[in-house]
Parts: C-alpha cells; sequence; structure tokens
C-alpha cells in the first residue's frame, strides 16, 4: 500500500462525529504563551550573529493543516551554517513572501535547525492523522523557522511519527538527511526498494548525514554500495554496510574508481571537481544517472537575482543534461523536498533494524554556537544534535 493513500485511508476511516475542536483540549503550556526560548540571527554573518532570546515569537497556527511541536531535539546540518552567512536568501525570502508585499529583512530574527523530534502540543482543524502528545519528527523547509527553539510549527505532511525505537536525539539525527536522500535517490534517481536489488551505486561523500542514511537505505534495498571517505571515516561507513571503500586522502579517487565495474547511479555529495571524471564511471545506454545535491541554483538567484539567476540556472541545467544525454547517462539534480510520507517509510525501517541514527556528538540547548562551529569545521562522521528539552528516553 503507498504512503499517501494509507494517511487517506485513515481519514475514511474516522466515523463523522462532531469536529474536534469543540472538545479538544489545548495544552496550558502552549495555549497561554506568546514567548519562548530560541536561538535566533538578527542578520547574516558569522557564528557570533546567534543570539538567545526568551522572547522569541511563540508559533501561532495560520492554516488547519498545521501542527505545534514541543521541541525535544533539533539536528544541525551544513545548510544551517550556510543560512547562518545569507546563503539563498533570495529564493528562500520569495517562497516566503512570493508577493514582496514585506520589507526587505522581514525574515528576521530568523531561527535555524531543519531536523526537529518532538510531541504535538497542538493541532489545527483539519488534522485527521495526529493528535495532541503524539510523539513526532520532521525535516522543515527551509523557508520556515526553525527547530532551534522549544516550539515549531509545520504542516501535517512534513510530520510524520517518531519511531519507536528512537530516542528524540537519535530521531533528530535523521529526517533532513533522509528526505535529502531519498528525494535524490527516489524521486530523482528513480530507485525503489523494488528495482534496487544488485545494483551498483556509487556514493561521493558518504561520511556526512545524507552519506551514512544513504548506504543504510541502498543496503536495505540489496544494492551494492562504493563509497568514497577519508580513511579514519573508513570504519563507520564499513560498519554501516559499505561494500567498496576508496581512500581519498590516498590520491585521486577517480583512478581506482576507474578500475571497477561501472555504476548504475551516482549520489555525488562533494560537487565541485567530480562533474569532470564521474559521469564517465556510469555504465552508458542502460538508463545509469549521476545525481548531484550540490547545484549552482541558489547561489546563480543570490548573485543574480531571481528572474536572472533562474535562467542562469535552467540554462546550466539544460546543458549538462543534453552534453551527457548523447553520451548514454543521465546528469540530474537533486535537491531537499519535505515528506511526511517518506519519513513514514523510513520509520519503518529504522524500527525493523535496517537504519541506525549515526549521531557523532549531542549539545545542550545552551551550547549552540559550539555545536555550529562544530559542524562548521567539516569531516562530519555523522550527524550534530542540539538537546531542547528532555523526554522520558532521553534522560
Amino acid at each position: 500500500m503507498s504512503l499517501i493513500p494509507r494517511r487517506w485511508l485513515f481519514h475514511l476511516s474516522k466515523s463523522p462525529r462532531v469536529h474536534a475542536s469543540v472538545s479538544r483540549l489545548f495544552s496550558s503550556s502552549s495555549s497561554c504563551r506568546t514567548v519562548m526560548p530560541a536561538w535566533v540571527i538578527d542578520k547574516y554573518g558569522s557564528n557570533d550573529v546567534l543570539r538567545f532570546t526568551n522572547n522569541a515569537s511563540f508559533p501561532i497556527i495560520d492554516y488547519p493543516n498545521e501542527v505545534i511541536v514541543k521541541v525535544f531535539a533539533a539536528g544541525l546540518n551544513p545548510i544551517d551554517i550556510s543560512m547562518r552567512g545569507g546563503y539563498g536568501a533570495a529564493s528562500l525570502s520569495m517562497k516566503r513572501d512570493p508577493l514582496n508585499i514585506k520589507q526587505s529583512g522581514s525574515e528576521f530574527p530568523l531561527t535555524l535547525g531543519r531536523d526537529v523530534s518532538g510531541v504535538i502540543m497542538e493541532c489545527g482543524l483539519d488534522i485527521k492523522y495526529f493528535r495532541e502528545g503524539d510523539e513526532v519528527w520532521a525535516a522543515i523547509p527551509p523557508w520556515k523557522q526553525g527547530s532551534l527553539a522549544e516550539f515549531v510549527v509545520l504542516s501535517g505532511n512534513e510530520v510524520s511519527h517518531k519511531p519507536k525505537a528512537l530516542s528524540h536525539t537519535e530521531a533528530a539525527a535523521i529526517p533532513y538527511v533522509a528526505t535529502t536522500a531519498w528525494s535524490a535517490l527516489v524521486n530523482t534517481g528513480g530507485l525503489t526498494k523494488e528495482n534496487c536489488a544488485k545494483k551498483r551505486i556509487l556514493i561521493l561523500g558518504g561520511s556526512g548525514g545524507v552519506g551514512t542514511f544513504a548506504i543504510q537505505m541502498l543496503k536495505a534495498w540489496g544494492a551494492h554500495v562504493t563509497v568514497t571517505c577519508s580513511q579514519s571515516a573508513e570504519g563507520i561507513v564499513r560498519e554501516l554496510g559499505a561494500d567498496h571503500v576508496v581512500d581519498y586522502t590516498a590520491g585521486p579517487v577517480e583512478v581506482p574508481l576507474a578500475a571497477m565495474e561501472k555504476f548504475n547511479l551516482i549520489l555525488d555529495n562533494v560537487g565541485g571537481d567530480t562533474e569532470r571524471w564521474a559521469l564517465n564511471l556510469l555504465k552508458p545506454w542502460s538508463g545509469a544517472k549521476y545525481v548531484t545535491l550540490v547545484t549552482p541554483f541558489l547561489q546563480n538567484t543570490d548573485t543574480l537575482g531571481i528572474a536572472d539567476g533562474m535562467i542562469q540556472t535552467a540554462a546550466t541545467m539544460a546543458t549538462k543534461a543534453v552534453k551527457h544525454l548523447v553520451r548514454g547517462v543521465h546528469y540530474r539534480w537533486g535537491f531537499f523536498a519535505p515528506s511526511g510520507p517518506a519519513l513514514d517509510e523510513i520509520r519503518e525501517m529504522v524500527d525493523a533494524g535496517q537504519i541506525r541514527a549515526v549521531v557523532e556528538e549531542i549539545f545542550s540547548f545552551s551550547q549552540v554556537p559550539q555545536a555550529f562551529e562544530k559542524v562548521e569545521k567539516g569531516h562530519a562522521r555523522g550527524k550534530t544534535v542540539v538537546q531542547i528539552n528532555k523526554g522520558r528516553e532521553d534522560s
């Protein structure tokens, strides 16, 4: 049964009744509050723009399909570092305010943090799949206020029930990288658990958040996975199931990779010079795909403006796609896409023991600047997580 029909059938299974808003009990901790603790930025810049406040605006439900989540843990990702510095500001501002009604800088104070695990405190009138008190996890779109706060508001289709096998701090390490990998491998790459068996997959940059998740998902689906990473990360990627590991610190990785059997799909987390040689590693005329998560879209719109940036991006994508198509391989860009239904399926894989959280370090809510410094250093061996509130299993 597909995921969206599962949620749809859940709605149909509910017998007609008086609307939940009549009798729903709201938590006194949320419904009467107007402010909350959060880490915010008031301008773009380096780590010193991070500011803690006890007076951040409490989120409100503006649409009937939204929920308010009490944040127990938040995961950090490289995009948080980039957004702190203003990366993607032009496109994200357009997404927040498509009619350009608000003044420039209206996104501030801005809360970062794209991963959340917590408990639903309040539901909009159209929410039927969740109820107050449900433990949930989600990946927060970058145009919304983030999870480095006590509460956050999300759309119901972005939220999923948290895996029972994971604590909140473990669960917060997965949603953003999982939905990014899912979007790249499933939506763009065309892989499914039914067609993935014995396919040869290459992950360039396999020791970070997206890579460590992708290894586990692909192995659960029966693929043969080759990974590039540093020698110091080889142990963890092999532990997660990688079949072959190529050490990029030992010399140009394209040399040992070229000696291997060609691949059905390449997931590129590195970018830069890799496009020059990586597509030669694909099996030509077999539907093989190169999917890169390092794209110029947001940089183009930041530099050239929305209109010119989108034109430049479209031209670049079309040129590269045609160039490689005539050589028998497909060139694609992968993007993060928030998806509660995808997290539903990932939850089942987690609870079945096929995927585990890879947490490198946990910081307290007071240590958010240190957590940013950790992520900014790079060379991740998993995820950096901030504990906001303690759940029973996190105590």
